[in-house]
C-alpha cells in the first residue's frame, strides 16, 4: 500500500486528534451584495480542530480532559453577534483566529459557506487552513 508522504514540517500532525463539527448552522448578517443586506441569513460553518493526543486522551472520562465543543460554537456566536459581516474571508479568518486561541488546539481546518445565495448552486463558500505558531519550531 501507498501511503502519501507527509512533509517534515507537518509530522506533529500524526500525534493529532481531529475533533469537528459539521454544517453548524447560523442565522448571520452577511453579504456584499445587496439582495443580502436585508436581514440574516443561513451559514453553515465546518470546523477541524487539531489537538495533540497528549492534550486530548481523557483518563477520566470527563468533559474538563479536552476541548469541549461548545469552545467552537460560543466563539462563532461571538463573533457573529450584532454586526453585519460583507465577506465569508473575513468571518474565516476571524474564527480561525479565535479557535487557535485554545491553548489546545495546534490548527484549524474551517470553512464557512451561505447556502440561499444563488438558486443554481447549494452552497457558496470559502475555506481556511491555519496553524498556531507553537507548530513552526
Amino acid at each position: 500500500m501507498n501511503t502519501p508522504s507527509i512533509p517534515p514540517d507537518l509530522h506533529w500532525l500524526l500525534h493529532c486528534r481531529k475533533l469537528f463539527l459539521r454544517r453548524h448552522e447560523v442565522m448571520v448578517n452577511m453579504g456584499a451584495h445587496a439582495f443580502e443586506k436585508h436581514g440574516p441569513q443561513r451559514v453553515w460553518i465546518d470546523v477541524d480542530l487539531y489537538v495533540p493526543y497528549e492534550s486530548s486522551t481523557p483518563s477520566h472520562d470527563a468533559l474538563h480532559e479536552v476541548v469541549d465543543y461548545d469552545y467552537v460554537r460560543e466563539a462563532v456566536a461571538r463573533l457573529i453577534a450584532g454586526r453585519h459581516i460583507t465577506l465569508q474571508e473575513t468571518l474565516a479568518d476571524a474564527l480561525a483566529t479565535e479557535l487557535l486561541k485554545h491553548p489546545q488546539v495546534l490548527a484549524v481546518r474551517l470553512s464557512t459557506s451561505k447556502p440561499d445565495v444563488y438558486p443554481d448552486c447549494e452552497t457558496v463558500g470559502v475555506e481556511v487552513f491555519r496553524l498556531h505558531t507553537r507548530t513552526r519550531t
